[in-house]
């Protein structure tokens, strides 16, 4: 598992250093990115290379166009083109597709949400501009459905600087956006996971007016509508959803800004219930969860640093 950039704990400072976590041997140092990043995006390439794009520099407000290259073979990093925009600031996606490029959208800085999409090809390392969204997004999620297409949803901001309420599909034949049904409520710094039966369960985040939910919904692609599910436990904003092997959503992080032992939940799409449970560590926001091959889940970051093993 590679973990590049952030924010330092102990300055503050904004990261170019970069560490691999093994199961076997734990964390060791690997090749520093070429520019400190922070709130950037990290893409695993069919090749096997990472694509890390955006974010924010080392000047406060600064967001970056720049993107990298990391090649596992190596340890080390090497510039690819810049972006045509730049993408961070409000947390910008990137998705990779199924021929094998990388779509970059939204994000922005104090100009407010960008609609801006653009396209990586790893073959060439350029980007070129694709259809921009129909509305400016930062916060929000993208997913990529069984059919190739890409869904966005919700993120800031409206004309009013509120969260928003709807959704989009991104089409990589044509390039273009069509919009698809809405949520029940606007909501930014959520989670999007796509279960095995190819719907997709949101929960949590910002609704407007800056309050936090504890609901949940689930997008059902066929139809292209939304439906209520089972709310969680506790409020969550800026947290993680990771899909387990036996396709349980594992979701663990903050609890409305409060530091605490994190708890975490267990999604079970068959019967749309969540199973709360604790495991004595320390998650703020802003870490990451990767599952690992023997089925725990490594979260970097954040607060602390933990290895959880779900009681599934």
């Amino acid at each position: 598992m590679l973990v590049a950039g952030g924010v330092s704990s102990d300055n503050g400072g904004t990261l170019a250093s970069s560490e691999l976590y093994r199961s076997t041997s734990g964390w060791t140092a690997t090749g520093k990115m070429i520019a400190p990043r922070s709130d950037h995006t990290a893409t695993l390439l069919p090749d096997g290379r990472v694509l890390v794009a955006g974010g924010n520099g080392v000047i406060p407000d600064a967001v970056l166009a720049s993107a990298e290259l990391y090649d596992p073979s190596s340890g080390s990093w090497a510039a690819t083109a810049r972006m045509i925009e730049a993408h961070g600031g409000q947390g910008h996606t990137a998705t990779l597709l199924p021929d094998g490029r990388v779509l970059v959208v939204g994000g922005g800085s104090g100009t407010g949400a960008s609609a801006f999409a653009e396209l990586y090809d790893p073959g060439s390392g350029n980007w070129t501009a694709t259809g921009a969204m129909n509305e400016g997004r930062g916060g929000h999620t993208a997913t990529l459905l069984p059919d190739g297409t890409v869904l966005v949803v919700g993120g800031c901001c409206d004309v009013g600087g509120a969260d928003l309420i709807s959704a989009e599909l991104y089409v990589p034949g044509s390039g273009s956006w069509t919009a698809t049904g809405n949520m029940a409520m606007p909501r930014s710094d959520h989670t999007a996971t796509l279960l095995p039966d190819g719907r997709v369960l949101v929960v949590g985040g910002f609704v407007s007016p800056g309050f936090l939910t504890a609901s949940a919904e689930l997008y059902d692609p066929e139809s292209g509508t939304w439906s209520a599910t089972r709310t969680t436990n506790t409020v969550r904003y800026v947290f993680t959803a990771t899909l387990m092997p036996n396709g349980i959503v594992l979701v663990v992080g903050d609890q409305g800004g409060s530091i605490v032992p994190a708890s975490a939940e267990l999604y079970d799409p068959g019967s749309g219930s969540w199973i709360a449970f604790t495991d004595g560590i320390r998650v703020l926001r802003g870490h990451t969860a990767t599952l690992l091959l023997d089925g725990t889940v490594v979260l970097a970051g954040g607060i602390g640093t933990s290895i959880l093993s779900p009681p599934l």
